[in-house]
């Protein structure tokens, strides 16, 4: 089954990411990392919106308070949309994020079934693979999961029972899962989900779906791919922008499939050829998804 997805915002960021849709705000919210911008878009009336940051932001949650807890580039910190002053969004700091290592930064994350914020640091230069992946609470505070080092950690997300947590390297192809373990960010039995062979493009941001099917947004090929829980490709849907980033299911029903994605890595050519790359795209009735459980702040 191949479908194609629309352009929804043009927005045009240089690397859209970390989508999740607001019950609370009927809006979607995602993060143009490069720009330091935080964007929302609200479907119903399309309305758009978007604040600057004091860093760039890489991935963030929902939280319990209607608070939205941000992983910037070095730090973890709290943001109140509602105290947002014009174009500006004031953040409250809790901790620094590797402030010993100069050349990473926090990049993609997730909610887990559980509440807790689990994300990933990405080595800027690529090489070394120094990253690491993270899960962060109120009550354990910062618990590094024991991954190994990583290179471009991306595809963050979790099985329905939040017992199954996948995520990648991007570099290397090959999207990854472990048993999870939310209460002691324990890992163990991690296995090979899914290989793209050379040519296929990147493994990108994820989301699983209501039937605990995996959507994965792929770099440099132009198109989401749906994965059974065996990781058996079953569906792909074509975009209108080669270096797609992250997927999430927003709308009043969660039927509507939206992907973020980038102007990274394309020659003026490239862009003449696709000037919508960077902005939002949907598609709507392929799947439904699962409400985000809050952070607990």
């Amino acid at each position: 089954m191949t479908n194609t997805a629309t352009l929804a915002v043009d927005c045009r960021c240089t690397l859209g990411e970390g989508i999740v849709w607001s019950e609370r705000l009927r809006s979607l919210l995602w993060t143009d990392i490069e720009k330091s911008t935080l964007w929302m878009y609200r479907p119903h009336d399309r309305l758009t919106r978007q604040w600057s940051l004091p860093d760039r932001l890489g991935s963030f949650v929902l939280c319990e308070s209607g608070r939205l807890l941000l992983g910037l580039a070095k730090s973890l910190a709290f943001a109140e949309l509602d105290a947002a002053s014009g174009s500006h969004l004031p953040v409250l700091p809790i901790l620094p994020i590797e402030p010993e290592v100069a050349r990473t930064r926090i990049n993609d994350g997730r909610i887990d079934r559980a509440g807790n914020f689990v994300f990933g640091t990405m080595n800027e230069d690529h090489q070394p693979a120094n990253g690491s992946f993270y899960q962060y609470s109120s009550r354990a505070g910062l618990r590094r999961l024991d991954l190994g080092g990583i290179a471009i950690p991306n595809s963050i997300c979790f099985s329905v029972d939040g017992r199954t947590m996948y995520f990648c390297d991007s570099p290397t192809g090959v999207i990854r899962q472990c048993q999870y373990d939310a209460e002691s960010a324990g890992v163990a039995n991690v296995r090979t989900f899914t290989r793209y062979a050379e040519g296929c493009g990147l493994p990108d941001g994820s989301i699983v779906d209501s039937e605990g099917y995996l959507w994965n947004a792929v770099w440099g090929a132009g198109v989401v791919r749906r994965f059974d829980p065996d990781g058996k490709r079953v569906a792909e849907i074509s975009v209108p922008s080669r270096n797609l980033t992250c997927p999430a299911f927003g709308g009043d029903a969660l039927d509507h499939l939206f992907i973020t994605s980038s102007r990274q890595e394309m020659s003026e050519q490239d862009l003449a050829a696709a000037p919508a790359s960077g902005g939002l795209f949907a598609v709507r009735g392929l799947a439904r998804g699962l409400p985000d459980v809050f952070f607990g702040d």
